[in-house]
């Protein structure tokens, strides 16, 4: 099976986590897509496969009898897909791509154009592999996986190319933010690994946002609205206070790089209750808890307007990987000299979301994060170059074998 082949048949696996479900894994085509991973893995010649309780698949590739003495690395991906879109029936297809706007759908009028998506222009003249602009494509992460057994059968059978132990981890519900819950890092083993669920060609990535999650309350007071008059406190109208009370201009579609935000991601309510849900993000850890004590502080002001109305409960979900791998530069720089050695500029920056790297390194695994080479994941518009997941393929295969 070729790289792409493999690509288009775990696509045919629905895999969407859901964030609400108490099961592990959250969904059961998870459970589906492991056991087939897991046979597949064993089809080509991994040792030590094992699907767990958890849904987590691992193996191992031996190392090459000269290479024995090497540190054990390992490589990671995660089997489920945004819930942001559906993820069911996927319909992918190769195109050509020869510039200008790219229709996915004619019958639906679904078209992606560079005007709207200026990265779509840099791959002209590429093979590209899309949706009909219905559903996820799934290269988040499948992509990833994809590239790390395609780099497995590769070494495998070509024993000329010589390398140290590998070990290979596929996880579920990363989307939902329990990638790594219970991962056993002694158990897997390695002295350091990487993630492979970064974006366009090049990516490579040790830094990501400090994060944490935030539910509000507010609780109304319902009246008959023909005798509402300075008696009724309508709660949905009271959320819309609060967001007000946010910084405008630092909200996911305003920021960018290094800057930080706050992002509403669901607002439900009536007049006796809304219940409203955010995501608070920063990669400076002291800019962070500011952002926290400002979502806290606006609560307080309105709590002094409308006494006893409006509750919150803040967690935190993870932080920023760089207090880690700031110690551990040279497996960064490795992950670099593989891309060159693949015809690859490495593109350093940081992650705009969370990673299970971060997870991991705090567990004492320190892994950095390489691109699938996917682009606008999360939505019907996600794309995936052909030659851009050859090369993520081969970076993984090159970091093995420099390790």
């Amino acid at each position: 099976m070729t790289l792409v082949e493999r690509f288009l048949k775990y696509v045919s696996f629905d895999t969407q986590s859901d964030g609400s479900s108490t099961t592990r894994p959250s969904t059961p085509g998870q459970t589906v897509f492991a056991r087939y991973l897991a046979d597949e893995l064993t089809a080509i010649g991994l040792e030590d496969v094992a699907l767990n309780g958890s849904g987590c698949v691992t193996a191992t590739l031996a190392a090459s009898p000269s290479r024995e003495d090497r540190p054990v690395i390992g490589f990671l991906a995660h089997m489920d897909t945004s819930p942001d879109m559906p993820g069911r029936d996927v319909k992918p297809r190769i195109v050509r791509y020869a510039g200008g706007e790219l229709v996915l759908n004619a019958g639906r009028g679904i078209v992606m154009s560079p005007d709207v998506f200026p990265e779509l222009a840099g791959y002209a003249g590429q093979e590209l592999i899309v949706t009909d602009g219905t559903t996820l494509l799934g290269a988040d992460d499948k992509a990833g996986i994809a590239a790390i057994v395609s780099a497995m059968h590769r070494l495998r059978t070509h024993p000329e190319m010589l390398h140290g132990k590998v070990r290979v981890a596929f996880t579920p519900d990363e989307e939902t933010g329990q990638g790594v819950d219970g991962f056993d890092v002694a158990r897997f083993g390695c002295a350091w690994a990487y993630t492979v669920d970064g974006g366009e060609i090049g990516e490579l990535e040790y830094e990501n946002f400090n994060a944490a999650v935030a539910h509000v309350t507010v609780t109304g007071c319902s009246v008959h609205p023909g005798y509402a008059k300075d008696r009724m406190i309508h709660s949905a109208r009271v959320a819309m206070e609060l967001d007000a009370l946010l910084p405008a201009r630092e909200r996911p579609e305003h920021t960018e790089g290094y800057e930080g935000f706050y992002h509403l991601t669901r607002m439900e309510g009536t007049v006796e209750r809304t219940t409203l849900a955010y995501l608070v993000r920063d990669h400076d850890r002291r800019l962070f808890e500011e952002r926290k004590r400002c979502l806290r502080d606006a609560v307080r002001r309105l709590n002094a307007k409308y006494p006893g109305r409006i509750e919150i409960e803040m967690r935190d979900q993870y932080r920023n990987m760089r207090e880690i791998l700031s110690s551990h530069m040279d497996i960064v720089e490795l992950a670099a000299r593989a891309m060159r050695a693949a015809g690859v500029t490495p593109c350093i920056r940081p992650v705009r979301g969370g990673t299970d790297g971060a997870h991991l390194s705090f567990a004492g695994l320190p892994c950095p994060n390489i691109f699938t080479g996917g682009l606008n994941f999360h939505g019907p518009y996600e794309f995936l170059p052909v030659r851009s997941l050859e090369k993520s393929m081969e970076t993984v295969t090159g970091i093995a074998c420099m390790a």
